[in-house]
């Protein structure tokens, strides 16, 4: 066991507190050095004070962009889950799917988000749909070779004992390709904003993404800050709650395994 993972939670909270005092405290220092105007860089306190008066603002674009998110992460891992599952079923599905899955990731997603503006318009589904196009291949893909690098003991005993295929895959492979399924989720978590912000910055009248823009444009750069810094925060929490989930349904999936 790593050094890390035997740090409690309220040891993890402290370091990462450290962590964020000493980056404030660097950033404070480079504005009192180099002496740039705040209308480049404002410091750390004149960014809390933006925060502070346009927190009404910042909350109602940020609600949107949250909803977007987790409405997009959600479909993005059902629906990736889905094409995992049936790829691993469908010999045929692996023989046309999977080559247009990987040649389509030659296609930068961020180049589509004009088209889906234009496609879907300026509302929350584009965005949705960007976040869902950005984290369904990682959960695909991660889910997929979860699945395929079953324990082949498991599936050895699967066989001898007579289970059907259909038994096979809910009993003993997909129990044992949630921890691969997991690793997607937390990488979808990440993700997901960066899609559904990208779909704001191309065309929105809402969301962070959106009041960023308006802000860089006004020359409003600690009302930008104050707008990153609260979607950086949504970000972490999102990938903390994702990862607590991930971590129960590994133990779930050992559990279920112990017990074949």
């Amino acid at each position: 066991m790593s050094a890390s993972s035997r740090l409690t939670p309220m040891q993890r909270l402290r370091d990462a507190l450290v962590a964020v005092v000493v980056a404030l405290s660097l950033w404070q220092a480079i504005v009192w050095l180099s002496g740039v105007p705040p209308f480049i860089l404002p410091g750390p306190w004149r960014v809390a004070v933006t925060l502070a008066d346009n927190i009404g603002l910042i909350a109602d674009h940020a609600l949107v962009t949250i909803a977007e998110v987790l409405i997009g992460l959600v479909f993005g891992a059902l629906l990736g889950a889905a094409t995992a599952l049936h790829l691993m079923v469908s010999p045929a599905a692996r023989r046309i799917a999977l080559p247009i899955m990987v040649f389509s990731q030659a296609v930068p997603v961020f180049a589509l988000a004009p088209l889906l503006t234009l496609w879907l318009g300026y509302g929350m589904a584009s965005k949705i749909a960007m976040a869902l196009l950005i984290i369904y291949f990682p959960v695909v893909s991660t889910f997929y070779d979860g699945l395929r690098r079953t324990d082949p003991g498991l599936l050895d005993l699967a066989r001898t004992m007579g289970a059907t295929p259909t038994r096979t895959l809910l009993h003993i492979r997909l129990p044992a390709g949630l921890p691969a399924f997991g690793s997607g989720l937390r990488l979808a978590a990440v993700y997901a904003p960066i899609g559904a912000v990208i779909g704001e910055w191309v065309g929105a009248s809402n969301g962070l993404g959106y009041l960023m823009l308006l802000a860089n444009g006004r020359a409003k750069t600690d009302l930008m800050f104050a707008s990153l810094f609260v979607l950086a925060a949504f970000a972490v929490a999102l990938y903390a709650l994702v990862s607590w989930a991930t971590r129960r349904m590994t133990s779930w999936s050992r559990e279920s395994l112990d017990t074949l």
